[in-house]
């Protein structure tokens, strides 16, 4: 089996011949630190948007050779949304929002153009541009169809809270205006099926959406207004997305328990992490083996930054064994390679996915 094919089996919750490799995401100075472990050619350690095109494209050629060195089954690319910068610290987006861009890579939104129900009249829309595809397009033609390409769009619940520059004054609403909930929600969702249509289009072979729907506790809403205002537009992302073929998956740190049941129903065909510290992945294989492929599960918060190769090699052991029977897993971290996780640790997970990880996997005693 070639990645793709390795990838795409496991996502159908089949058996590969061994467990893929795959992750969500690698930022910026993570893939650099990687890359230092093959290469002394590395760019300087920036973010994506205060780099140059020529320095944008030197890491991505640092990403796509540590991808060819290790073997990676999948590679995710993001949507490269475009974004200028206001000051050292924060960028403004397409459609006015303005983000805090932090070391981690991610950007959080600080400030919206939405404050209530009546600045969605006078709401600009923005459309995704040609060159916010160019990860993907890169993607495509450096690492070929052999190698699963996942393509990153952002959920309608982080897109909706991120339109109201904060995840609370979106929840405010969930009571005061349900219907105004429903109308941003309604934008947003348009919004994001138009990236994904475009990158099945240019040959995206699965699509990831992301936000998260809960922290260590428990979920951020009830099961009730999951129910109201997430899962119907989850919904319609999956059935479009199958209609055009191709899997879907979902990720969302946290203790998902609680929502888990409409997840599946909502037809996301892959969950990503099954975050350690407050799920346990043989529970999630024993429960939703049948209805999820689970991706994930190793510790990037405390392992991967801070233990040894062998804590790696011994925690691999142990996630594949509780949850690569019969097929439907895909290793990766519990997150995303961050600047915190050490190179060597990362390259130590993939070794013992290689070591541990050849079908016929038996069951966990």
């Amino acid at each position: 089996m070639n990645g793709k094919e390795r990838f795409l089996t496991a996502l159908s919750r089949g058996q590969p011949d061994r467990v893929p490799v795959w992750e969500l995401a690698f930022n910026e100075e993570s893939i650099i630190k990687i890359g230092r472990l093959f290469t002394d050619d590395v760019p300087p350690v920036k973010l994506v948007y205060q780099m140059t095109l020529e320095e944008k494209l030197r890491l991505l050629d640092l990403l796509y050779m540590v991808a060819r060195k290790l073997e990676l089954d999948g590679l995710t690319s993001i949507q490269l949304y475009t974004r200028e910068p206001v000051d050292d610290k924060h960028v403004r987006d397409l459609w006015g929002r303005v983000l805090y861009a932090d070391r981690e890579g991610d950007a959080i939104p600080v400030e919206g153009p939405v404050a209530g129900p009546g600045d969605l009249k006078r709401l600009k829309i923005a459309h995704p541009q040609e060159t916010e595809f160019l990860m993907l397009m890169l993607s495509l033609e450096k690492l070929g169809p052999e190698v699963a390409h996942v393509f990153h769009v952002t959920g309608p619940f982080r897109e909706s809270w991120a339109m109201m520059g904060g995840m609370q004054k979106l929840l405010y609403f969930y009571v005061e205006d349900p219907a105004f909930v429903k109308d941003l929600a309604r934008i947003c969702t348009d919004y994001i099926l138009e990236g994904i249509d475009h990158a099945i289009g240019l040959g995206a072979d699965a699509i990831m959406i992301a936000s998260d729907l809960a922290h260590n506790y428990s979920t951020m809403m009830s099961p009730a207004h999951y129910e109201e205002y997430i899962y119907p537009y989850h919904r319609e992302i999956t059935d479009f997305v199958h209609k055009r073929g191709l899997k879907v998956l979902k990720h969302s740190d946290g203790k998902l328990w609680r929502i888990m049941d409409r997840m599946a129903d909502a037809g996301f065909d892959g969950m990503h992490p099954i975050q350690p510290q407050c799920m346990d992945i043989a529970e999630a294989k024993a429960r939703y083996g049948n209805r999820f492929c689970l991706l994930g599960n190793i510790d990037c918060e405390i392992l991967l930054p801070f233990g040894t190769e062998e804590e790696v090699d011994e925690a691999v052991k142990k996630t594949i064994a509780a949850a690569a029977p019969g097929g439907g897993y895909i290793i990766s971290s519990s997150n995303t390679i961050h600047p915190g996780c050490k190179g060597e640790n990362y390259v130590a997970m993939v070794r013992a996915a290689r070591k541990y990880g050849k079908y016929p996997i038996g069951s966990p005693a």
